[in-house]
């Protein structure tokens, strides 16, 4: 396994870094402090192939290999977390279940215009009362003729009020436990399906976050994606590849948190010098950058198992997923205390970094689920 960047792997790095400074830099805060999803940016990334980052190019996708997806969500996230969440939500969950498990027809109808940016895609699984429990799920859809009739909540959606497209999760055979659970991809505005409250989050603001409600939503029988009964555990496939992008996410996130605190230190004069030549702000330094290289190696070791083709990579994608969440707090902590005072305020963005980070070892399975997946696995059951 050799994990050294090849020339195109640079070139896309460069690529995507040097966007997300120019068109998402400046407009940071300003999206952070409106809670707006920016919209306009979509048709921006999506020339760009990061709407579609690792489709095949015969619906229009970009191609890329999972650690090429790996280093677009990182260096997004270096900038904005909020808008790196959105295009792996995107990528990684909507759409890769829909490519993943659907019908020729279900891509061409829904994979192709999501890849294109024409709109965004939204995932619905969780819920008010099954969340880690995912198997708890009152989302119900009831066989009504040759239609599905879809009732109940979903909650905590990406892209929930702003999205064009959403799978959802459903109990279609409650006595079948979570072999009794299927989806469905619909287009958002379906009769019987709204946004519900929009979420006032702590960090994460410019990512739309919301419930989605159905009622009475009827949806045709060639909705359903992939075969009756499958939904939870395609589910559980789409996260083991989608935990990968969230790892690469924080690992991005800890990157820009380390490169503030290392500008900073280097400009901040105290005692008539440099804070980056007192050795207590070398080591936290020092701590943060091998943190994060142990985060990247993790997460580009699970990114290549996946493209070397490795069915089930449950254990490494929560490893990655697990670490890079949690040392991504950690150095998000390190770089607001490097800031002192100023980490407290919005002139600098080591407070955003701060608010953003710890998303990442709640979303996509707590840090404590992600322990039981890598746990289970030791053990065998």
């Amino acid at each position: 396994m050799d994990l050294r960047p090849t020339s195109q792997q640079e070139l896309l790095r460069r690529t995507v870094r040097e966007f997300a400074e120019g068109e998402i830099g400046p407009s940071v805060m300003e999206w952070d402090e409106a809670e707006a999803f920016p919209h306009a940016l979509v048709t921006k990334m999506a020339a760009l192939g990061l709407m579609g980052i690792q489709f095949p190019e015969d619906y229009g996708g970009a191609g890329m290999s999972a650690i090429e997806y790996c280093i677009c969500i990182e260096e997004l996230a270096r900038v904005c977390p909020s808008v790196s969440l959105s295009v792996a939500a995107h990528n990684g969950l909507c759409t890769s279940h829909i490519f993943m498990f659907g019908t020729e027809a279900q891509k061409q109808q829904y994979v192709v215009p999501l890849i294109k940016g024409e709109y965004l895609g939204a995932w619905g699984l969780t819920e008010p009362g099954a969340g880690s429990d995912a198997a708890a799920m009152r989302t119900v859809a009831r066989r009504d003729g040759s239609d599905w009739v879809i009732n109940g909540a979903k909650q905590f959606i990406t892209h929930g009020s702003v999205g064009g497209a959403i799978v959802v999760m459903t109990v279609t055979d409650k006595a079948k436990g979570h072999r009794g659970i299927s989806a469905f991809v619909l287009p958002m505005g379906t009769k019987g399906m709204r946004a519900g409250k929009k979420e006032h989050k702590l960090g994460m603001r410019a990512s739309d976050t919301s419930e989605v409600i159905f009622e009475d939503c009827r949806v045709p029988a060639d909705a359903m994606v992939g075969d009756e009964g499958q939904g939870f555990i395609n589910t559980l496939q789409v996260l083991d590849a989608g935990r990968i992008g969230i790892a690469a996410l924080a690992v991005g996130l800890a990157q820009g948190a380390y490169d503030c605190a290392l500008k900073y230190a280097k400009e901040r004069r105290q005692f008539g010098q440099p804070i980056a030549s007192f050795q207590a702000i070398q080591w936290k330094l020092a701590d943060m950058v091998t943190r994060i290289e142990a985060a990247r190696l993790l997460t580009y070791r699970a990114a290549w198992m996946k493209d070397q083709g490795v069915v089930r990579t449950g254990r490494e994608s929560s490893m990655a997923k697990l670490y890079s969440s949690e040392i991504a707090v950690r150095a998000a902590e390190e770089s607001v205390q490097i800031h002192g005072g100023y980490g407290f305020t919005k002139d600098y963005p080591a407070e955003k970094f701060f608010r953003d980070v710890k998303l990442c070892t709640i979303g996509e399975g707590t840090s404590e689920i992600q322990r039981l997946v890598i746990a289970r696995q030791l053990l065998g059951r």
